[in-house]
């Protein structure tokens, strides 16, 4: 899979306008997200933050779980996109690790520039999978 320069600012630019729709009243630390399918569908999402703090949803997980509900599961790039260019959290890594070890993850920051370029294996090494749960007695 060849994703150019052009394709991956694109998505970039796409988190970081997501962004602008966060519901961030707490933390005031909005992420975006774009999902790339393997199709070449793209999915959007943003951190959506609640009083009751354990029920925030992250931006990659919200990106994921839309294109999961419309019958996407095969994942080729995802770009977030924070103020300071952070990483995903150890849940949407664990997420991502359910569907695409291979797929490419962009750290973007609030300037739209890429900050760092990996995988979802990189990010999240020995990752429990779907193959783990096969029992043999």
């Amino acid at each position: 899979m060849t994703i150019t320069n052009e394709e991956k600012q694109s998505l970039i630019d796409l988190a970081n306008e997501a962004r602008r729709r966060a519901y961030v009243p707490y933390s005031n630390y909005p992420v975006g997200a774009a999902l790339r399918t393997k199709t070449g569908r793209i999915f959007t999402g943003v951190n959506v933050e609640n009083a009751a703090y354990p029920q925030t949803m992250c931006a990659e997980r919200v990106a994921i779980f839309k294109a999961v509900s419309e019958g996407e599961t095969e994942f080729e790039i995802i770009a977030v996109v924070t103020n300071n260019g952070g990483s995903p959290c150890g849940g949407c890594r664990q997420v991502m690790a359910e569907f695409a070890l291979d797929m490419v993850v962009l750290f973007g920051n609030g300037k739209g520039e890429l900050v760092k370029e990996t995988s979802v294996n990189e990010l999240l090494p020995g990752a429990f999978v779907p193959k783990h749960l096969v029992t043999e007695i």
